[in-house]
């Protein structure tokens, strides 16, 4: 029996339904980068603590990815459709409470209802997404588009931000999101199937803290450790992470019904898929935290400035997962997903060339390196979700999710660890040992410490030590990018050999048809219709038809 069939193949209402789901995705994405301009008039008028103003920064990005799993396998027990359309109301609501607070604990609490919010709705969009195109062919097109609109909603979100702040109060870059929210749940009911596991079981609750325990640790003191340099402290939170890790990973294993199912990982090129997705993320948000720097630091073009030319690498991103997505379809997927690894190692190669004037190198760059990884999450999330069963594929979502997370926070802690080493022994050795008059000793320590250090002591410094002070330390920082820059090179060359090696072997398949077959029988048990043939049902393996999975709408 052939994988796919005439009417698997989705139409325009499919493509039309996919395109409602980006609306959503966007958002979710742009929320991450959406207060790099309103954070100093929030600043103004809520007069929030250095706690708090961090909180207000961080826990949207927190409460995401602690829930991640649990809304994954929520999706697949209540239904993706129904979980999406929660989640859009309660983002709805949050964005309205926050461009309205008026303290800082207030706006903190919006931003958890937004990070709640946005973890039912990014796994419900890339399931819905799996479940809408059964064809292969389409589901990788559509999983390209998918991974394009999640990367460029983040260089995205800055821009709008700047140019609402331009016009309009604080509270417009969250306002924005509400009528997107409100259109999605008029167009959503009309166009989008409801798809969910027939047979998922009991709800594991005690999974929930486990998950958001083994997550949250990690991520923080990954975080921490890439804004502030690793630490006793920062250690024993990633060690306590771990240890409830291996925890939640043994009650996976062993309870009736798990939120993450072991069957996944017994799927050929899941396992792999979750890990080589893990490490393209590594990539993307190591070179981020030098990139958007060196735009404003290094170059000191302003905020909104610096936006603006971080959207030009976008174009490319735009481009490279459709066009991966067609390359597949001719070439092996194992060695595209390699030469994606190999393109993003050449943007880190053109990066060991920046120097402190170098604009449209680092660009270029940046632009060869985001579409490589955008190629290797593209094919790699579409590999993942075509191995995944259609009724695993929230528990699937949000795996491949929480992976981007924990690579994104690894890429920032280990690449911005060799970058600071770099800058501070470059800045011991500059700097004179011997303070200027009236600088506080502390001063020249944090300029020791970072470049923005650096540049608020050479603020304060008369004459030419200041320029001085401000050349080194651009020369240091942009001597840290180089260098790590061929660490994150190393790092993807060495991905790009374990791709080729573990997926060359791992066709571009549903699900197998037993599974499907089984599936089916159970939903029409369940629903009292007649059992009937794949063929006279018109479904192809790997398809869980919305009225039969669902219920007729």
């Amino acid at each position: 029996m052939t994988s796919t069939s005439a009417n698997s193949r989705a139409g325009r209402k499919e493509w039309t339904a996919f395109a409602v789901l980006m609306l959503p995705l966007l958002l979710v994405s742009m929320d991450v980068s959406v207060l790099y301009f309103a954070l100093p008039e929030i600043s103004a008028q809520l007069r929030p603590s250095s706690t708090q103003q961090l909180w207000i920064f961080d826990i949207y990005g927190f409460a995401l990815a602690g829930l991640l799993i649990t809304m994954g396998s929520l999706g697949d027990r209540i239904g993706r459709r129904k979980l999406l359309m929660i989640g859009a109301t309660a983002f709805g609501a949050a964005s309205v409470a926050a461009a309205y607070a008026n303290s800082a604990e207030m706006l903190i609490a919006a931003r958890a209802l937004l990070g709640i919010g946005g973890a039912t709705l990014m796994p419900s969009t890339m399931a819905l997404s799996r479940n809408l195109f059964q064809d292969p062919k389409q589901r990788a097109t559509a999983i390209g588009i998918w991974s394009g609109a999640m990367a460029g909603g983040v260089a995205l979100g800055s821009v709008l931000s700047g140019v609402m702040l331009s016009h309009f109060w604080w509270g417009s870059v969250f306002l924005i999101n509400t009528p997107v929210m409100a259109l999605l749940l008029i167009l959503v009911p009309v166009l989008v199937p409801e798809f969910k596991d027939p047979a998922p079981g009991k709800f594991d609750l005690l999974g929930v803290p486990l998950s958001m325990g083994a997550v949250l640790p990690v991520i923080y003191g990954l975080k921490e450790s890439a804004a502030h340099g690793f630490s006793g402290p920062r250690a024993l939170w990633i060690a306590a992470g771990l240890l409830i890790g291996l925890v939640f990973v043994h009650r996976q294993r062993t309870h009736a019904h798990p939120m993450i199912s072991p069957e996944l990982f017994r799927r050929r090129g899941f396992g792999s898929s979750i890990g080589l997705n893990l490490m393209a993320s590594f990539a993307m948000m190591g070179s981020a935290l030098f990139t958007t720097q060196y735009l404003q630091s290094v170059l000191g073009k302003g905020p909104l400035e610096a936006a603006l030319w971080s959207l030009l690498p976008s174009v490319l991103v735009g481009a490279a997962g459709p066009a991966s997505a067609a390359l597949a379809q001719k070439v092996n997927r194992a060695y595209v997903i390699s030469g994606g690894f190999l393109v993003a190692a050449a943007g880190f190669g053109l990066l060991t060339l920046a120097g402190t004037d170098s604009l449209w190198l680092v660009l270029i760059a940046a632009g060869v390196l985001a579409s490589g990884i955008v190629t290797v999450m593209s094919l790699i999330t579409d590999m993942a979700l075509g191995a995944a069963p259609a009724e695993k594929a929230g528990s699937a979502s949000s795996l491949l999710e929480t992976g981007q997370e924990f690579g994104g926070a690894l890429g920032m802690a280990l690449l911005g660890v060799v970058g600071n080493a770099v800058y501070r022994h470059d800045m011991t050795d500059k700097l004179p040992a011997d303070l200027p008059s009236g600088l506080p000793s502390e001063a020249l320590d944090a300029a020791r410490e970072t470049l923005g250090g650096a540049a608020a002591v050479a603020d304060r410094l008369t004459g030419p030590a200041g320029d001085e002070m401000l050349s080194a330390a651009r020369e240091a920082f942009t001597h840290g990018l180089r260098v790590a820059s061929v660490a994150g090179a190393l790092v993807l060359v060495a991905a790009a050999v374990v791709a080729a090696l573990a997926l060359r072997h791992i066709r571009a398949t549903a699900p197998d048809a037993e599974d499907t077959a089984q599936t089916a029988e159970e939903s029409a048990r369940e629903h009292g219709e007649p059992l009937a043939s794949g063929a006279e049902r018109g479904t192809a393996p790997g398809e869980l038809r919305p009225e039969t999975v669902a219920g007729r709408r």
